[in-house]
């Protein structure tokens, strides 16, 4: 107790709280222990994917554990705790709000998944791959914003857990993987269009990685149905077809992951390309 009133005379705080901080930080000290040993063992898991998320959901319970010893300890003290805070620094007492918005933000996250690992999202005009979750705090691999198939420009962003109650958020990958994309190829149109369309039609349709996702795709919206309400006629690729002035505009439209797009983009034109050269096909020149 000498040391209690030691420490109270020395930074003239109250010996009760002088307590209530000595036992808060020695539950901390525990806790913080108790969680480097379990994320030691969870290492462990072979499984890389599993082993991370394993390994976050442990750490949230760790959190989650700490804020309620805190609670416990500091419940009848907090108001006048925050208010002597208060008086010190309004400064202080802003970034304290915003730290536990952060914080149940986080919650809210993990219960909710709004978007997960590896979920490419745009929120608040920042757009990337989900690549950490934090308790405060969500790290994005940035993608070049041209559209859904950018590819990552290597820079990571970390952004405060509070954007997802105050931006729109878009998710390239809720409910499913994958995502229509549109390829438009201008033709002549004096062209042979049932045997164009039927050249592009083999071309896309031969693409191993296309000619898989109708069947994952349609097996992912029926285990979402309890979910959301979707649902889709055509699975399959697909050319549209209209008249533009002087030509012809064939408009290819398949099934594709964000994360391919723009490979799968340039596999298709160069096919497409290589049928003009051996003219099997017409496309429109200025």
């Amino acid at each position: 107790m000498k040391l209690i009133e030691y420490i109270s005379h020395l930074t003239s705080i109250d010996e009760i709280y002088c307590i209530l901080t000595i036992k808060t930080l020695s539950f901390f000290l525990i806790l913080t222990i108790i969680k480097k040993v379990g994320v030691k063992i969870l290492k462990k898991i072979k499984d890389s994917k599993k082993e991370y998320l394993y390994i976050q959901k442990y750490k949230l319970l760790i959190n989650i554990t700490k804020l309620i010893v805190f609670l416990l300890l500091w419940g009848k003290y907090l108001e006048s705790f925050i208010t002597l805070i208060s008086l010190i620094s309004a400064g202080f007492t802003i970034a304290l709000r915003d730290l536990i918005f952060n914080f149940f933000s986080g919650i809210y996250i993990k219960i909710k998944k709004p978007f997960e690992i590896e979920d490419r999202i745009e929120i608040n005009n920042y757009k990337g791959d989900v690549i950490n979750i934090n308790t405060l705090s969500f790290e994005v691999l940035e993608v070049n914003n041209q559209n859904f198939i950018g590819q990552s420009t290597g820079v990571i962003t970390h952004l405060p857990n509070s954007l997802i109650f105050n931006h729109p958020l878009r998710n390239y990958n809720k409910a499913f993987k994958y995502i229509w994309n549109e390829m438009t190829f201008r033709v002549p149109l004096k062209c042979n269009l049932s045997k164009t369309k039927g050249v592009i039609y083999k071309i896309v349709n031969s693409n191993e990685v296309i000619k898989n996702i109708p069947p994952k795709m349609k097996n992912q919206i029926n285990n979402s149905t309890s979910d959301y309400r979707i649902y889709y006629n055509q699975y399959e690729p697909i050319i549209y077809t209209q008249i533009v002035e002087n030509h012809i505009e064939l408009t290819v439209r398949y099934l594709i992951h964000p994360k391919k797009a723009r490979y799968i983009n340039s596999v298709i034109s160069n096919k497409v390309l290589e049928a003009y050269q051996n003219e099997e096909i017409e496309l429109y020149e200025d």
